[in-house]
């Protein structure tokens, strides 16, 4: 089965800790890597994980505060020192385009492989696609224009029931179709239903990322129904009005984005310092919605 596999190389929010570093994810999806926000010590954390920095493509970068891109210079200079090929789309939003775009072109002069900016614009929109998945943005409500990003697989092809096609002489040239759901005609003209010759396709994995935002019902249809769901939740409950002023979330909040988005899990993040560890966090969020986790630098999680 092909592998979407979650990484978490930073959890914290805007100032690092001995415990957290700022915010990235790298999803391994079909082994092409996809980065999600580029906190400081991002590449260092790669390294740490295993992630080959040469089949990282795409890097999407939510909004322009420090803690979700600080880390994206170093990590492209590092690419360029080992000689990276191909391109690497960067998919951030226009004024980030010109600021990046001006430290590369200083810093990285003689870069062995191709910058490319894709400028996102605020909204509910499709910014990536391949035969595989679709990446569309998140509309989120934070201090600057900010916006998350779902991750959904395009639909699969149906599995072949081996039995029913020998039996029915299906020849090999005709399988692709029987698997994209085209039913079989015998010599005779006897159709043969698509539903008699193969077994339901794998589900389709959906997962969205939301940080950093106030709860709002804005957000809500865009993560209808994914399978996981990481969203911040920054303070606890009694920290509440903190998480308002600073357009955040608390635990509590969050549990509620993934009961409104009928989310079948729920990771927390983008953890404050001020947390020595963050069991309070996940208990708030476990007694709303029991099907929480914790983000943690390290963690892994294989969706399918």
């Amino acid at each position: 089965m092909a592998k979407f596999q979650l990484n978490i190389l930073g959890c914290g929010s805007a100032k690092p800790t001995p415990r957290h570093n700022p915010s990235s994810q790298v999803i391994n999806f079909r082994d092409n890597l996809f980065m999600i926000d580029c906190g400081e010590g991002t590449q260092s954390m790669m390294l740490r994980m295993g992630l080959n920095l040469n089949r990282l493509n795409h890097i999407f970068i939510s909004h322009l505060h420090g803690d979700h891109c600080f880390g994206l210079p170093g990590l492209v200079s590092t690419m360029a020192l080992q000689g990276k090929g191909g391109t690497l789309t960067i998919h951030i939003n226009k004024d980030g385009a010109k600021l990046f775009g001006d430290m590369f072109n200083y810093f990285c002069r003689e870069c062995p492989f191709e910058i490319k900016f894709n400028i996102i614009e605020y909204g509910d929109n499709i910014i990536y696609e391949d035969n595989s998945i679709v990446v569309r943005t998140i509309p989120l409500k934070h201090r600057v224009p900010t916006v998350g990003f779902l991750f959904e697989e395009k639909p699969k092809m149906r599995h072949i029931n081996r039995e029913m096609t020998d039996y029915f002489k299906v020849p090999v040239y005709k399988m692709d179709a029987i698997r994209n759901g085209e039913d079989f005609v015998l010599e005779n003209g006897e159709i043969i239903a698509n539903s008699r010759l193969t077994k339901d396709a794998d589900p389709c994995i959906k997962y969205a990322y939301c940080s950093d935002t106030m709860l709002t019902d804005k957000y809500i249809p865009t993560i209808k129904d994914v399978d996981w769901l990481y969203h911040e939740a920054t303070y606890d409950n009694a920290n509440e009005k903190n998480a308002r002023s600073r357009y955040h979330s608390t635990t509590t909040q969050a549990a509620e984005a993934a009961i409104r988005a009928n989310a079948k899990n729920l990771i927390i993040g983008h953890f404050s310092s001020r947390y020595h560890n963050e069991e309070l966090l996940l208990q708030e969020a476990r007694a709303v919605f029991p099907n929480t986790i914790l983000a943690n630098e390290g963690l892994k999680i294989d969706f399918i």
